[in-house]
């Protein structure tokens, strides 16, 4: 009422108010659109027809709560987890023990809820199925469940919740598998795309600086961790997973350019960015206390650089989790050119995505324990710990040798069958 009276009495006073009261009024129109689109949104998640679509980013919101919630219990929930008298007994007020208790329950109550989607919404096919209603929609049951989920672990014996910290191992090393071949997967499927015949004119010039640029910053990135991470000679771990990550650049390279795979120079120069990012992930997980790790010192206070890190890294395993959950299709090696989408068709795999999901609880418990549930684990610091620098640096190998074999494979096959055609044809 003010802004509209103020408005209409003093219309001629000057021009630049008068300006100034359109540009207010434009922006309030503007937020006002925002609102009622979100108010919209929300309205029709909860009372509209399924949108499997939207639902994913619930979940993905779902289990971004708990890792939260996971990290509140261990840097800052052990006088609370202390008084738990399950806890109180096996911990013995043991600061990392409850911690790392606190984590590993809450990862369970995560597991049990998306194994349970899993199950309900797994071979879901077409839209009209009730199960997509399930999926998507019923959101007041399942976060009652969630929450039900959430709370049950935390009245299990701990022997029970140890049996699950080691199962968790294998869980989360699933997950991992799943989001190298999906990453691997989509280089290849981007190198194809750049290299078909309908874009290689049009984007051949952007596709010769995107592959140059991610193989120098490739070998950039090797020297860097030479000299952030090898100083001296006497770092001889930390030469060898340079060394070993610099020899894969050029296999990587070497064999996509030979005369019988041709995949040209995108693929393995993205390839090359991500193993070494994998390589450096792998050395700043070495515990802070290595003296050839120059920037741990970084990570010993709770200073912004360190929180920064942290919420970056919980964002990035959430977003990690939900891209890699959506890809239904990572683990199709055989492309079926007989089956053609239809209109009633899923955008996804339900099931594959609450699974990856369930994977991903018992990934994020690993990363907040370091992979081991005995060690201490310092305020905002997540994956710290030789257990979790061998993990990626095995994740890294492991990811290279499923590139080559996925631009291999299909010589391989093609020979294969050529072998084991008739004679007489």
């Amino acid at each position: 009422m003010t802004l509209g009276s103020g408005g209409i009495g003093m219309p001629a006073e000057s021009g630049d108010n008068g300006g100034g009261g359109e540009t207010a009024a434009r922006g309030e129109r503007c937020v006002v659109v925002a609102v009622e689109e979100t108010c919209c949104a929300c309205a029709q998640l909860v009372v509209g027809p399924p949108n499997p679509m939207m639902a994913r980013y619930v979940y993905a919101f779902v289990f971004l709560a708990t890792n939260l919630l996971a990290w509140t219990l261990r840097d800052f929930g052990h006088p609370v987890l202390a008084e738990l008298r399950r806890l109180r007994g096996s911990c013995q007020g043991a600061g990392y023990c409850l911690g790392a208790q606190g984590v590993l329950r809450v990862s369970l109550g995560c597991f049990l809820f998306f194994l349970m989607m899993f199950l309900s919404t797994v071979r879901t096919r077409k839209t009209h199925d009730r199960r997509n209603s399930w999926h998507s929609e019923w959101w007041p049951v399942k976060i009652v469940l969630w929450m039900g989920f959430t709370v049950v672990p935390f009245f299990l014996p701990s022997p029970l919740i140890q049996l699950y910290g080691k199962i968790a191992h294998f869980g989360a090393g699933a997950f991992l598998v799943i989001q190298l071949v999906s990453v691997t997967r989509f280089i290849t499927w981007l190198n194809d795309c750049c290299r078909s015949e309908t874009n290689l004119k049009r984007c051949h010039m952007q596709v010769q600086v995107v592959s140059i640029v991610a193989y120098v910053g490739s070998i950039l990135g090797v020297v860097l961790m030479y000299v952030w991470y090898a100083p001296r000679p006497s770092c001889k771990l930390n030469i060898l997973f340079i060394t070993v990550t610099l020899v894969l650049v050029q296999l990587m390279t070497g064999v996509s350019l030979s005369s019988k795979v041709k995949a040209g120079y995108l693929a393995p120069g993205l390839m090359g960015v991500y193993i070494v990012f994998l390589c450096w992930t792998a050395i700043r997980s070495e515990p802070h206390t290595e003296i050839c790790n120059k920037k741990a010192e970084v990570a010993t206070s709770a200073d912004w650089v360190n929180i920064a890190s942290f919420v970056i890294a919980v964002i990035v395993i959430v977003t990690a989790t939900f891209a890699t959950g959506i890809d239904s299709k990572c683990l199709q090696f055989k492309k079926a050119e007989s089956e053609q989408p239809e209109d009633d068709d899923i955008p996804y795999g339900f099931g594959f995505f609450h699974f990856v999901f369930a994977m991903g609880a018992m990934y994020f418990a690993m990363l907040f324990v370091g992979w081991n549930a005995n060690q201490t684990m310092e305020k905002w610091t997540i994956d710290v710990g030789w257990a979790s620098t061998w993990v990626r640096v095995v994740n890294e190998w492991l990811a290279a040798i499923v590139y080559i074999w996925m631009v291999i494979a299909p010589i391989v096959w093609k020979g294969g069958q050529v072998g084991s055609s008739p004679e007489g044809t």
